[in-house]
């Protein structure tokens, strides 16, 4: 609770003096990434250091008050299962719950949440307080101490810890988790006017980080930009004018260990949805002089562009707002597809050329922000640095967008970071394992030119990779394997997926003719030409048929499974498609097990490659050839050729 966090804030900041001159890992930055991090590498057993510019912003929902979506959602039920933290303060935090893309199979559903912004910042700051071997610390981040590397292991720099910008004295560690978001070289935008920072009402951004980033170790850093919209008081809005979209009547948790949300179903808020008109568009086109950030070079993000970018890219167009409730009883609103960065005085004129919108109060204007990234081929698929030994980076810094993938990467770089300070080798997910190793091995393997956002599109395999079945993919291997899930969530996922497993082999053992079936069960849309037995399993892909209407027709071997019934649907719909991709699948994650060495000279490698393949593939320097796109035939026959019994690169 509220005197819990304050108790902690106050010790913190009293004995900041006390903090130890060394630690297993220290991660820089309190964001979704950030927490993640920290929380990952304490619960494997690592002292940890967490140190944030402010204690009371850790867990802050600094741009939307929202969690989850398409291929979000997907995310952050992975992160659950690894024992994260963004799933269970979502279903804490929620007011409105809502699972995006029903009208479409279950394996693209988007479980998501608009969020209370007080609620959910408590549960983060609350869950760091009762993690042990972890410790917070105030305060920002100057440089970071550099030695020569251990010369058994790849890379030309070694990362022994950091220095604060206080000058104080440098506190050493094995691993350095860089969770900088939007603070690295940091600069904001609202109209003509610009001035350094990552986020507004915070300190400054320090531009130290970014100079032994590039300047130190040699990193290729780019540019990135984005935004926020204003924010309105409610009780200016006129919500007849617009279309109210009520959320489900029954929320979906998030987290497995949750069978129901803090909130209750009747207690849920709606959200409302509005369109610009011609007049915002005329505003937008008269303020472009006017606005420095949206004239600026720099890529933003593609998937939510601000409404400048909008209107001048698909000029003539009608664009959606929706006005989302930022808490239970907060007194704003927040106009998500509203991004903007031209003048107050002319926000507030484009705002009230929307008719719901026409008396609008804008208690905070909307401003741009734009900061410095590196390049993420140069990780490892660990998140480590290829070239520095014990330096992790997750979150915007690799050039990614949203909450959901920042915590993604912050947990695996947390993983990372405490197994290498425990001296424990790191661990990698494979693309056909989980959405995080899509977003994972997307970033290493191909890059970024503008802000990387997941979707299910991405995920080859998503038909195995769905949000029901995260438990079961991950939580055993998380507990088993790489050491971040505690006893108690690894118990359940083993109770679930027993469970399952009986109640799969107890459909299967019901077995009938089509016609028999019939009888059972009354009008459903089976064949009645189909003269083969069907087991309960392949009776539950018809659509019109579910596992109440099994469980009714055989109580005395199915009643007792009722509380698997949607999972054991959708692992029926989607059991033949999993083992048509099994192959493929395997054949990729045999491409990981083959190893490329750090020092391969691609510019003189025996094989046909174009002069551009080579230089892509120098420049990368990919780590397994399941990570090579271009040529990727050719190269894996010569490596086949040239492996030994262990699968690895001569």
């Amino acid at each position: 609770d509220m005197r819990a966090v304050g108790k902690w804030t106050w010790l913190t900041l009293l004995r900041s003096d006390e903090i130890r001159d060394e630690y297993d890992v220290i991660v820089v930055g309190g964001g979704h990434a950030g927490t993640e991090a920290a929380a990952a590498a304490a619960r494997l057993g690592a002292e940890t250091l967490l140190i944030t510019q402010k204690i009371m912003t850790i867990g802050a929902l600094s741009c939307n008050p929202s969690l989850g979506g398409v291929g979000k959602g997907q995310l952050v039920r992975e992160v659950d299962a690894l024992d994260g933290l963004c799933g269970r303060a979502g279903d804490s935090a929620g007011v409105h719950f809502s699972i995006l893309n029903r009208s479409k199979g279950p394996a693209v559903w988007g479980p998501r949440a608009q969020l209370d912004r007080e609620r959910y910042r408590q549960f983060i700051q609350s869950e760091l307080l009762s993690t042990p071997r972890l410790t917070v610390l105030e305060g920002s981040v100057d440089e970071l101490l550099v030695s020569q590397p251990n010369p058994e292991e790849p890379g030309h720099h070694r990362v022994t810890g950091i220095r604060l910008v206080d000058g104080s004295h440098p506190i050493l560690s094995s691993s350095v988790v860089l969770t900088t978001g939007t603070f690295l070289s940091g600069s904001l935008f609202m109209g003509q006017t610009t001035s350094p920072g990552g986020r507004m009402g915070d300190a400054q951004s320090c531009a130290g980080l970014s100079y032994t980033l590039k300047e130190t170790l040699g990193l290729r850093v780019g540019r990135l930009r984005t935004g926020t919209p204003p924010r309105i008081v409610k009780e200016s809005v006129d919500l007849s004018l617009a279309q109210l979209q009520a959320p489900d009547k029954q929320p979906t948790p998030f987290s497995f260990l949750n069978t129901h949300t803090r909130c209750k179903p009747e207690e849920q808020l709606p959200c409302y949805l509005t369109h610009t008109t011609p007049g915002v568009e005329r505003v937008v086109r008269e303020s472009v002089h006017l606005n420095c950030h949206i004239q600026q070079d720099t890529k933003g993000p593609r998937y939510c562009p601000s409404i400048e970018s909008r209107v001048l890219r698909f000029p003539g167009r009608r664009h959606q707002v929706w006005l989302e409730p930022e808490g239970l009883t907060s007194d704003l609103l927040y106009p998500q597809g509203l991004s903007m960065t031209m003048p107050p005085d002319l926000q507030l004129r484009l705002l009230r050329e929307i008719p719901a919108l026409h008396r609008a109060e804008i208690r905070a204007p909307g401003y741009g922000v734009q900061y410095d990234f590196v390049c993420p081929t140069q990780l490892t698929p660990s998140l480590q640095v290829k070239s520095t030994q014990g330096l992790f980076l997750a979150g915007q810094i690799n050039g990614t967008t949203g909450y959901e993938e920042a915590a993604a990467q912050g947990l695996w770089a947390g993983v990372n970071a405490g197994r290498t300070a425990l001296s424990l080798p790191p661990i990698a997910l494979s693309r056909t394992q989980s959405y995080i190793g899509v977003l994972i091995d997307d970033l290493v393997g191909r890059g970024v030119t503008e802000p990387y956002r997941m979707f299910t599109s991405r995920a080859e395999f998503r038909t195995y990779l769905r949000p029901d079945n995260a438990d079961l993919r991950l939580t055993p291997r998380g507990f088993e394997e790489v050491g971040c899930v505690t006893l108690r969530r690894y118990k359940k996922a083993v109770s679930v997926r027993d469970g399952l497993q009986e109640a799969l082999m107890a459909l299967q053992s019901v077995a009938l003719s089509s016609t028999r079936w019939r009888e059972k069960l009354g009008n459903i849309s089976l064949s009645e030409n189909k003269s083969t037995t069907l087991n309960g399993l392949d009776l539950l892909q018809y659509k019109d048929v579910s596992f109440e209407m099994l469980a009714s027709a055989f109580p005395e071997c199915l009643s007792q499974y009722f509380e698997y019934s949607q999972r054991l649907k959708i692992e029926a719909v989607y059991r033949p498609h999993c083992e048509k991709q099994s192959r493929e699948m395997e054949r990729i994650r045999s491409e990981e097990s083959l190893s490329l060495p750090s020092d391969m000279d691609y510019l003189s490698l025996p094989v046909s490659l174009s002069h551009e393949v080579r230089e892509i593939l120098d420049r990368v320097r990919p780590n397994t050839v399941s990570l090579i796109y271009a040529s990727k035939v050719i190269l894996i026959k010569y490596i086949i050729m040239t492996t030994d019994g262990n699968r690895k690169f001569r």
